[in-house]
């Protein structure tokens, strides 16, 4: 598993230090089902912006 999640979405809740994601587990969903052919088709589900 990957040691370190980066992610450069800097109004999420999760950011630490500029590019490192903090989320205690992270959810990816592809656009096309239980397949996607490129980073495209995906969205992290685990965002949540700043300030709510």
């Amino acid at each position: 598993m990957a040691q370190d999640v980066l992610c450069e979405v800097a109004n999420c809740v999760h950011n630490r230090d500029g590019m490192k994601c903090g989320a205690s587990e992270i959810f990816v969903v592809s656009h096309r089902g239980k397949e996607a052919n490129d980073s495209r088709e995906t969205d992290c589900k685990t965002f949540e912006p700043e300030g709510l």
